[in-house]
C-alpha cells in the first residue's frame, strides 16, 4: 500500500517541529539538524519537512511512496500513462534515506515523485535537475515550480 508524501520547506525547523508535532499529536520519527519526518499512519503519510540555504519555503512536492518492488514498478506505469516527461532518478540518496525514484511534473508545475526507501544515509543527498520536467505554463506564469524554470519567472513572483 503507497504513502502519500509531501515535503515542505520551513524557516525555522525547531518552531516548525513543535507547529508539526502539536498538530499531527506525535515527535517526528527522524529528526536531523535541518530535516525533520514524520510516518505517520492516520492520516497515512510521510510528511517530511526540511531547512535548507536557498530552498523554496512552503510545498517543495509531493509524492507516493510504495513498499516494494513490484508496487514500485506499478506506480512508475502509472507516471508514464500519465503522458508527460518522467525523470528517472534511479538510486539515489535524498533527506536522510537512500531510495529508487521517478520524478514528473504536472501540467502546472507541481513536481510529484515516486520512491521505495531502501535504507538510511548519514547525508541529506542532492534534488535531480528538474529541467526535464518544467511544463512551458508553469514557466511562464506560475511562482512555485521547479528552481530550473524559476529563471524565466517574472521578477517579484513569490
Amino acid at each position: 500500500m503507497s504513502r502519500f508524501h509531501m515535503h515542505v520547506g520551513v524557516a525555522d525547523l525547531g518552531k516548525s517541529i513543535a507547529f508539526y508535532s502539536g498538530l499531527f499529536g506525535a515527535t517526528p520519527s527522524v529528526t536531523k539538524p535541518d530535516y525533520a519526518k514524520w510516518m505517520l499512519d492516520d492520516p497515512r503519510i510521510n510528511f517530511a519537512i526540511s531547512v535548507r540555504d536557498g530552498a523554496h519555503r512552503g510545498i517543495e512536492h509531493v509524492g507516493l511512496q510504495v513498499e516494494d518492488e513490484a508496487e514500485l514498478a506499478a506506480v512508475y506505469g502509472r507516471l508514464k500513462d500519465a503522458g508527460a516527461p518522467v525523470l528517472e532518478e534511479g538510486a539515489t540518496t535524498c533527506c536522510y534515506a537512500k531510495s529508487e525514484k521517478s520524478w514528473i511534473a504536472d501540467p502546472d508545475g507541481v513536481v510529484w515523485e515516486a520512491f521505495l526507501t531502501n535504507g538510511e544515509a548519514t547525508v541529506y543527498g542532492d534534488s535531480p535537475d528538474f529541467a526535464p520536467l518544467a511544463s512551458p505554463a508553469a514557466a511562464e506564469g506560475a511562482c512555485c515550480v521547479p528552481a530550473a524554470a524559476k529563471a524565466s519567472t517574472p521578477t517579484g513572483c513569490c
